[in-house]
Order: C-alpha cells, then structure tokens, then sequence
C-alpha cells in the first residue's frame, strides 16, 4: 500500500522528534511492505522566515493533497513580536480549519513503566490513568471575533466564545463514538453555571446522547474537572469539551501521565484524512541537544497508521515496540529515574526501530 504523508517539522525539537518518527515509519514500511512517500510541507516560525507567512498556501495545498499531516511542533520566542496574524501558533489555527479538522482527540494513558514519574501519589496512580480528551477544535473562543479598543482612557479587549448547534452535535458524536469502542462513559465539561455558549453545549450534548443509549453521559462545569484530574483520574474515560477548554484540560491531564513528551494526539474531520501530532511545543531551550523525547511523536505515526490509514497491526507493532523500550528501562531525560538507562532522542529513536525489527 502507498500512502503519502505531508510532513511538517516545524521548529525547535520539531525536526528532531520528526526524523524519528519517520525512521519508525521507514520499518513500518520495510516490515509490512507500504510505500511512505513524504512530502516536506513548511509551516511555523520555518516557514516565516522562509516565506513571511506561517501557513504558505502551497504549503495547505500539500496538505489538502496527501492521504495525512504528520506534524511535530510549531513556534518559539523568536517570532514573539511579529503581527498577531503571522504568530506561527495562527498557521496551525488556519491549517486545522483549512482542513476541517474539528476533532482533536488526545489519550492520557500512564504506562505502568512511568508510574514513579506521575506527580501524583502512589494511591491515586495505581488506580489507573487511562482516558481520552476529546476537544472541539475550530470553534469557540480561539476562532470568535478579537477586538482590542480603547474605552474611557484604557485598552479594552475581548474575544468571543460562539458555538453552532451543529457544531456541538459533530464533536458530540465523536465523543460518543469513541466511548463505544472504550469503557461507554462520557463527561461533558462546561461551565453552564455561567456561560450561555456552554449552556448550549449541555443541551446539546444532552439530546446527542439520547441516540446513544448504551452510553453513560454526565456533566461537570470545568473548574471542578481540573480538580477532579488530579484527585481521582480513573473516573475518566472520555471527556468532551470545547476548544479552550479541552486545550488547557489536556495539557493536565498530559502531565499526570508522567511527562508531556509521551502523548500523542489525532485531529479528525469528516474524512479520512488528519493530522497527527505530539501535544508539546517546540522546546527551543533544548533543541539540537539531542535531549528531546520522540515517542510522543512516534506514538502520533502510529495514531496515523491507525485512524487514517486502517493499518492497526502497523500501529500496534509501533506501540508494542514502545512498551518494551520502557520495559528494559530506557528512559529519555524528562522521564528518568533512578537505576534506568538515559537515552537521547536519537536512541531513543532507533530503540523503537530496533523493536519493530
């Protein structure tokens, strides 16, 4: 099978963590007899310098071209003053309405291996961690109306959170959907108590899930599912939410898990086609160091290989791989602990390689 794949390697660790994965991809490939053709697709503080703009138009045409977007992370504090709609973090907004990519799904999952990493106490982690974020992507206050004025002698600025009942129907559908081939619990996060867009949120959702009766819903107002992450995760299976939200929600949660680094995520629309991405940002203070941690990366091709493409022994091989690195106790630096091997991001890299081989 032939499948072409846009690649973006983005900025800081980015083209470190993505020749990574794409070296897993290139066994993947070897093992299983595909054909990977990547196309190198710009974007970010790359394609600013390079072009003026975070997202080139042949860049989103590449994109809308390929049968999927691997991309690794965008940004840095060298384009902190340009204009607000050149930022790189404006690229990534464009290319996910671009594409229609309004589903952004991303497992909090602690490996058994990372237990001692999670900052969590023993108590709480051995009940497990293992659940999904299933966040709204192109609505809400990250896509409403921004308006910086001047009012009575002061700047005054506002950003507008708006949702379309359709637009809550879609996501709620994944939410529900993907609680199907899970544990069948879905928590929908609001703040209903206050704000009138999510008050639409939780009769929508609520009449959503009259369709799937077989499916546990509840709701909770938000701040208190930040709390509820760190007192007792293991209540969690899917938790939908909307797009501030869910990107604030998921970086905990993300945390929980032991390290950032190690969680991947898939941003769906209607067809096959998505992109996959670790959740981390570009980490410039350690880039080109060698230090980065990959597998969030190389666990983003495997969502690929999974969602997009259909290939679930491929996906599955990738992660197994994954497992037993961490099982012989190799460790990238944001995960040590003591008496593990330490590995680089490109060892770490072959490790997984090696693996699959």
């Amino acid at each position: 099978m032939t499948k072409n794949i846009a690649v973006i390697r983005g900025d800081g660790i980015g083209p470190e963590i993505m020749a990574q994965a794409i070296a897993v991809l290139d066994c993947i490939a070897e093992k299983f007899e595909h054909t990977f053709i990547y196309t190198e697709a710009p974007m970010g503080g790359e394609a600013i310098d390079r072009f003026g703009d975070p997202l080139p138009q042949s860049t989103l045409d590449s994109c809308l071209k390929s049968d999927s977007v691997l991309l690794s992370a965008v940004g840095g504090p060298k384009w902190d003053n340009v204009p607000k709609d050149k930022r790189p973090e404006r690229g990534l907004l464009r290319l996910r309405a671009g594409l229609g990519l309004y589903a952004n799904l991303r497992p909090a999952r602690l490996f058994d291996e990372l237990r001692d990493a999670s900052p969590l106490k023993p108590a709480i982690v051995e009940k497990g961690i293992d659940f999904v974020v299933v966040r709204e992507l192109i609505g809400g206050a990250y896509f409403g109306e921004h308006k910086t004025e001047a009012r009575n002698g002061e700047d005054y600025a506002q950003d507008i959170m708006g949702y379309s009942e359709h637009e809550i129907e879609r996501i709620a559908h994944v939410a529900f959907q993907t609680a199907r081939k899970r544990s069948k619990k879905v928590c929908s996060v609001d703040k209903a108590n206050v704000l009138d867009s999510s008050k639409l949120w939780r009769r929508v959702v609520t009449k959503v899930a009259e369709s799937y009766p077989d499916v546990i819903l509840s709701h909770m107002y938000v701040d208190n599912c930040a709390m509820q992450l760190v007192r007792d995760p293991s209540q969690f299976d899917v938790i939908v939410t909307e797009n501030l939200f869910g990107d604030i929600l998921s970086d905990e949660a993300s945390m929980i898990t032991g390290s950032i680094g190690m969680i991947p995520s898939s941003s769906l629309g209607d067809g096959t086609r998505g992109l996959y991405e670790p959740i981390h940002g570009s980490a410039p203070d350690i880039a080109g160091t060698d230090a980065a941690n990959p597998i969030g990366m190389i666990l983003s091709a495997a969502m690929m290989l999974r969602y997009s493409f259909e290939m679930v022994k491929e996906a599955d091989a990738i992660e197994r791989a994954v497992d037993s690195v961490l099982q012989e106790g190799f460790r990238t630096g944001d995960t040590m602990s003591a008496g593990k091997t330490k590995l680089g991001c490109s060892a770490a890299g072959k490790a997984v390689c090696e693996k699959i081989q």
